[in-house]
């Protein structure tokens, strides 16, 4: 069974299992997860992947980046793309997002997602599927930045195949 603790990982899959609880005001007139909110969640994910911890939280070994503009790098997205498999019903239990690198570059990471049902329940759904690309970027100057080898260490474990879309 996954580990579905904040930030749990399985370097040995080489994906990170982030858990992320549905708000009621995440669903629309359809009584399912609104487009726009499925891009929220993937934020949510996004952020405890890879913002460090705060005194008292737990958070994965991809946890690297300090928040805040006043920290002097931000993650800005100059790509999304989603994929909807199934419509996400409102549920009690936290849906669970898979999370790996498609590819490392200079200043730029290719994230990968896949948005499941929680893992104890018996038929597994993959709800949606994304990739977002991530450039990081100098606060003070505006430039793109490169990644850092603590960055490479902490996320090169987490490298796999990128997600092939089934339309284009």
């Amino acid at each position: 069974m996954t580990d579905l603790r904040p930030g749990a990982a399985s370097p040995a899959e080489g994906r990170l299992h982030i858990p992320i609880h549905l708000r009621w005001g995440d669903l629309d007139a359809f009584n399912h997860v609104n487009n726009t909110s499925m891009l929220k969640l993937l934020e949510e994910a996004r952020v405890r992947a890879f913002w460090r911890a705060g005194p008292g939280e737990e958070a994965p070994s991809t946890a690297v980046l300090d928040s805040g503009i006043d920290e002097g790098i931000l993650t800005l997205i100059a790509r999304q793309e989603i994929e909807y498999l199934a419509p996400v019903p409102y549920q009690r239990h936290p849906l669970e997002v898979q999370m790996w690198f498609g590819k490392l570059g200079g200043s730029s990471i290719e994230v990968c997602y896949e948005v499941h049902n929680d893992p104890s329940f018996p038929e597994r759904v993959i709800y949606a599927r994304s990739t977002a690309i991530i450039v990081l970027v100098d606060a003070g100057t505006g430039r793109p930045t490169r990644l850092s080898d603590e960055m490479r260490d902490a996320w090169e474990p987490f490298i796999g195949p990128p997600i092939e879309y089934n339309r284009r």
